[in-house]
């Protein structure tokens, strides 16, 4: 039985996996998340933290390698996202409070540490728990997510990172963005996704399953809520290095942030590594998740 909720085998529609996969639901931080998990108990603990549009899903082809290496793997449904509780109101989305509940989650494995691995929006909290609670981070794992400083510094100083930002910015406005994006049955973040990655990377029934996680009720208002939190409510920016050891992973052919802030971000880390992947998009965990893990595998052994 899963600590902190009950637990049942996953539904029969998201089973993608050769290993058991057990889902449950736990109370961290005042809010009821949705969280699969898989391996042994007793096993080094990784918590993977998916991105925006995504859900858990989205690391299907990471968990079962990293339990057959040993692992215990922990993979939440991020608030505000597909069957984790979508609390109301922008202020409910700051990253203070996203950083909270993937601190008290690993508690509910009755851990003090774990490794984290963050992508998209799951990096920014990963990044956020490494820089404000470094004491629960084991290693730290970064794909295609920059360190909030070095992103601060590309928005003000580089007209390209500004430009390619600019869909955050339309986020911001009430209401308006969540018609768009339901227009056609989600075309619009359907687009988003095969648009920005490599062909096929996103098949039909992958869409399938991220339309269900969409059209559940409040979630596509959750999930921009995210966005908009962060512009109202700016977060407090680290200045030290960040501690854990962090190994930064880089599709190099991300549409949505320039190459240099890998780097950038590297280089605000006190032990830090990069890997660039060349002919890889954002979507680094769907288009190679071969080499995501074996480099994750790697972090984890160092």
């Amino acid at each position: 039985m899963e600590p902190h909720g009950s637990a049942s085998h996953v539904a029969l529609e998201e089973t993608v996996s050769s290993v058991e996969l057990r889902s449950s639901r736990r109370t961290v931080n005042g809010v009821d998340l949705h969280v699969v998990a898989a391996g042994d108990e007793s096993a080094p603990l990784v918590v993977l933290l998916h991105g925006f549009p995504e859900f858990w899903y989205g690391w299907r082809r990471v968990i079962e390698p990293l339990v057959e290496a040993g692992y215990r793997v922990v993979v939440p449904d991020q608030r505000g996202y597909n069957r984790s509780e979508k609390p109301d109101g922008v202020g409910s989305y700051r990253l203070a409070e996203l950083t909270r509940d993937v601190v008290e989650l690993i508690g509910t494995e009755g851990r003090e540490r774990a490794a984290i691995v963050g992508h998209d929006w799951g990096g920014a909290v990963a990044w956020s728990v490494a820089a404000h609670h470094p004491e629960v981070v084991d290693r730290l794992t970064i794909v295609n997510a920059p360190h909030p400083t070095a992103y601060r510094r590309q928005l003000i100083s580089n007209p390209a990172q500004l430009r390619r930002s600019w869909y955050a910015l339309s986020f911001q406005l009430p209401w308006l963005p969540e018609r768009i994006a339901r227009c056609d049955d989600y075309r619009l973040l359907e687009r988003a996704l095969r648009e920005t990655a490599a062909p096929g990377t996103f098949g039909d029934d992958e869409l399938a399953r991220y339309r269900r996680a969409w059209d559940r009720e409040g979630a596509l208002t959750a999930m921009l809520n995210w966005y908009r939190a962060a512009a109202r409510y700016p977060p407090r920016t680290p200045t030290d290095p960040i501690e854990p050891p962090t190994l930064v992973v880089w599709g190099e052919d991300d549409t949505a942030l320039v190459p240099s802030l890998a780097v950038d971000s590297v280089m605000l880390c006190a032990e830090g590594r990069l890997e660039l992947l060349p002919e890889t998009s954002h979507w680094v965990l769907h288009e190679v998740p071969a080499r995501l893990t074996e480099a994750i595998l790697a972090q984890l052994a160092d």
